[in-house]
């Protein structure tokens, strides 16, 4: 690893000979936004690719934006590549059809011979390996404030060709304020948790929720894609299993937070091929995947990626290895949790059809702050009924009712 300035970066960035080289970089709260803007100037046309990129990256005419996960950065841009994939299969994507040509890492100071990924490991190693082999370039952006965190994210720094030395702040969310819904759907979602269970959430208001509900609860364990401060919660609760590790493969939360996981041993990032994986997440025991949806229907389908009309939201993410492994998991269950009401589009969430296409189905229950609508083994008339009765809002149910039945469901509530 050779350190070189900002500016020796640029002219060693712009003289790659490659047409439109490709950019594969931290994403989610990883990304450096800073040395972003040093690449702006290095080539005329180039591609950008990170998962769920935050607002502030590089836009407009030569550059192509790529991802299976659209973040506020990326969404609605016109230059957006969208990539429908799952999370599980976004590593083979750089051995194939989008192998990168330079991957800028975000990471801690060096230690003893290596370098951290400290937030967000996920795809990066991935990345980092199809870039050796085809002689790319891997840039360490070194900030003292990136913590140094254990697992797959431990790079050699014989592995990394430039470094460069750009401190900034690390993005910490603002705090979500408590409301009547995401509480009501947290306080569902923590009873159908039993003690002993393997958890996976992601980020939000009512996963926030749902992890104070679970404060009491004992020997949880933490299997995920990501957490936030509410597994610091649960630790300082005493909820978790005391002698297991807290598995993820990126991170994001408080200052707080980021102090917890730095050179914690009890803290493992590891690469998206393991935490991804539904073979490996279906071997933890009484695994309970929790996830968010923008839409469900009577058919028990949810949509969790496109807006109504079909325009790209999100993405699949980690979701459906998550769903799939959870249902698989002796014990385990999957559960689609969201609010009954849309509040800005005063609309129901609970529809006949979802607008978009199907991101998941086959679910454990539905949560919704009117109820649970519990799914699995039931028969689609009954699974109709429950979504209906227990899981849309009153306000919803008459017309779901008629449109069940006009479609041949024989329903009773």
């Amino acid at each position: 690893m050779r350190t070189v300035s900002p500016e020796a970066l640029v002219t060693t960035l712009s003289a790659l000979p490659v047409p439109e080289p490709r950019v594969v970089t931290s994403g989610n709260a990883a990304t450096h936004l800073p040395a972003l803007e040093l690449l702006r100037t290095c080539w005329p046309q180039w591609r950008l690719f990170l998962l769920n990129a935050p607002a502030g990256i590089p836009h407009g005419e030569g550059i192509v934006l790529e991802t299976p996960f659209v973040g506020p950065g990326q969404r609605d841009q016109p230059g957006l590549d969208y990539l429908p994939t799952r999370l599980s299969l976004v590593p083979g994507l750089f051995r194939g059809s989008r192998p990168p040509d330079v991957v800028l890492l975000h990471t801690s100071m060096p230690h003893e011979g290596t370098v951290s990924l400290g937030t967000e490991v996920n795809v990066l190693p991935a990345a980092i390996e199809a870039a050796r082999d085809r002689g790319g370039l891997v840039v360490a952006v070194l900030n003292p404030a990136m913590p140094y965190v254990f697992g797959d994210g431990v790079i050699p720094t014989e592995d990394v060709d430039l470094a460069v030395e750009l401190p900034c702040d690390l993005p910490s969310p603002r705090p979500r304020p408590d409301d009547d819904v995401s509480a009501a759907i947290g306080e569902r979602v923590a009873a159908l948790v039993p003690n002993g269970a393997t958890v996976q959430l992601g980020i939000g208001a009512v996963p926030d929720a749902a992890l104070r509900a679970m404060q009491g609860h004992r020997g949880l364990r933490v299997f995920s894609e990501m957490f936030s401060d509410g597994v610091l919660g649960l630790h300082e609760r005493g909820a978790l299993a005391p002698d297991e590790p807290v598995v993820a493969s990126f991170v994001a939360g408080s200052p707080e937070l980021l102090a917890w996981v730095a050179r914690n041993p009890r803290v493992r990032l590891l690469r998206t091929e393991k935490t991804n994986d539904p073979g490996v997440i279906a071997r933890q025991p009484r695994m309970t995947s929790v996830n968010a949806a923008m839409q469900v229907d009577i058919y028990a389908q949810a949509n969790a990626s496109r807006r109504p009309g079909g325009a790209i939201f999100s993405g699949f993410g980690g979701s459906t290895d998550y769903i799939v492994g959870a249902l698989h998991s002796v014990g385990g269950q999957a559960v689609i949790a969201l609010p009954s009401w849309h509040p800005k589009a005063d609309v129901s969430t609970v529809v006949e059809l979802v607008d978009g296409p199907v991101t998941s189905f086959q679910h454990s229950a539905f949560v919704t702050d009117q109820g649970t609508a519990l799914l699995h083994g039931r028969s689609q008339e009954d699974q109709a009924a429950a979504i209906i009765s227990s899981a849309a809002h009153p306000d919803a149910r008459p017309s779901l009712l008629e449109a069940a039945r006009a479609r041949g469901l024989r329903v009773s509530l």
